[in-house]
């Protein structure tokens, strides 16, 4: 999962419980307290620093990682394969993420690439450490284990989603994740975001195709705007209550 610092405030206030947005924020990232923040960072800074180009390959499937990488800053996206050799996006890790969690405790194989997305800059901390550090820390433990299960709940509302919902309806729940992750937020309320078609595609399961016919509804109703900056989302009020009602 990702571990990604989200206002709890926030998301109590902007998306009620229950609602589609609600599951999108809980997806993508919930509360973590800057004390026990700042501790994981104090304790993981202390080992090698990497940084890696838009791009680069950080583990490749079937291998098994040695190290967990702690995220201070860009994205790592972590994806699978299609049988048509199209990218299947699972989980985008941001700062302050550290990946992966289920190989280092489980032992479980990795079936999972994990590439950047941007330049991105890590900490190389040995698994057997930082498992280690967790069990030393029980607030950091317990944190782990809320977010896990906390964006266990958010996958299977998400999966819920994809197989019941409509085309359109999953490209605007990917549209708002998008927003509420990585969205530029403007002076007027709206929210630009740096996403090309090809991405929401991998995210949302579907073909390129299929998300250009539909973003090209979307827009004709007025929810989206598209330019050279990228997707500006007008109203994300709005854009959330349109995705309901296709639900």
């Amino acid at each position: 999962m990702a571990i990604v610092i989200v206002s709890a405030e926030d998301t109590q206030q902007k998306a009620p419980r229950g609602s589609l947005l609600f599951s999108a924020i809980v997806l993508s990232g919930v509360a973590v307290s800057e004390s026990i923040s700042e501790k994981i960072h104090a304790e993981f800074s202390k080992y090698p620093k990497r940084s890696y180009p838009k791009g680069q390959i950080l583990i490749f499937a079937d291998e098994t990682p040695e190290h967990i990488f702690y995220i201070t800053k860009g994205r790592v996206r972590k994806y699978d394969v299609s049988y048509r050799g199209d990218e299947v996006i699972v989980n985008i890790f941001k700062t302050p993420a550290f990946f992966p969690m289920s190989e280092a405790i489980n032992h479980t194989p990795n079936h999972y690439f994990y590439k950047t997305e941007v330049a991105t800059e890590l900490y190389l901390v040995p698994s057997d450490s930082a498992l280690m550090f967790i069990k030393d820390n029980p607030d950091v433990m317990l944190d782990l284990l809320s977010r896990i299960y906390r964006g266990i709940d958010g996958l299977l509302g998400r999966l819920v989603h994809l197989m019941s919902g409509s085309a359109k309806s999953r490209l605007l729940y990917e549209l708002l994740i998008e927003a509420r992750r990585f969205g530029k937020k403007n002076d007027d309320g709206s929210y630009t975001l740096d996403v090309s078609e090809v991405d929401l595609a991998a995210r949302a399961g579907m073909s390129r195709e299929t998300i250009s016919r539909e973003m090209k509804q979307i827009k004709s109703s007025g929810l989206v705007e598209l330019g050279s900056k990228g997707i500006t989302i007008k109203d994300l009020a709005t854009l959330e209550s349109k995705a309901g009602s296709e639900y």
